[in-house]
């Protein structure tokens, strides 16, 4: 790679909803997240979470010398691979943005069942979001009287249905910016999501924050000038 790139990440996603609430997480959330700050482009592929799969080494070409990584992030559901297993998707991907340039500068995060897992947790900061703060029944009873959460489960089977049928219920449309306001406000150490659980872990292997310096040795210097 010839020259200094001018991003530090550029990040492939299926749609403007994932746009939203990643950029509102790098941008609102470094210091949960682990980071140091880092220059950041997201990019959204017209053809959603197939293609991500399919395209991403085409789309993502003309990166290899502007960005020091690369991260393509999309749902499990609806990609065309949902008989594969998550693992071999993302290695599947991995293996030709290496081949495509990237070597070791790329990684994949294939989300299970869809990107809306990562918005439900027991914070407060969903009812709010949502539309539900100080509603009877709250979210949670609603959401098992409707069928969409089972009890002592912690998330929704089908997050997005469920999310959707929550904001039309208080008559609240659905639009990127819930994501990005989900993404600012809900606590991050409650969500148990596993995909959310390797972004992360993708992030701080990346650019967590450096090691302090080695403390002096006792005494100090005491080389001569």
């Amino acid at each position: 790679m010839n020259g200094t790139p001018h991003l530090d990440l550029v990040i492939l996603l299926p749609g403007k909803d994932e746009q939203q609430g990643i950029e509102g997480l790098i941008q609102s959330r470094r210091t949960s997240l682990g980071i140091r700050p880092i220059r950041v482009e997201t990019k959204v592929h017209a053809h959603r979470d197939p293609g991500c799969f399919n395209e991403a080494p085409e789309t993502l070409r003309p990166y290899l010398r502007e960005a020091r990584k690369a991260l393509v992030v999309f749902d499990h559901e609806g990609s065309g691979q949902e008989r594969n297993p998550v693992p071999d998707v993302e290695s599947d991907l991995r293996g030709r943005l290496s081949k495509n340039g990237w070597a070791d500068r790329a990684e994949v995060v294939v989300l299970t069942p869809e990107y809306e897992s990562w918005a439900w947790s027991d914070s407060t900061a969903v009812d709010e979001v949502l539309g539900w703060e100080g509603r009877a029944p709250d979210l949670r009873a609603w959401l098992i009287e409707k069928g969409f959460l089972a009890q002592r489960t912690a998330k929704p089977a089908r997050p997005k249905e469920a999310l959707e049928a929550a904001l039309l219920e208080v008559q609240i449309r659905r639009s990127p910016s819930i994501y990005r306001q989900l993404a600012e406000k809900v606590s991050l150490d409650r969500c148990a999501d596993s995909g959310f659980a390797r972004f992360l872990a993708v992030l701080r292997r990346w650019f967590g924050p450096p090691a302090p310096p080695a403390p002096s040795p006792p005494g100090g210097d005491k080389s001569s000038a």
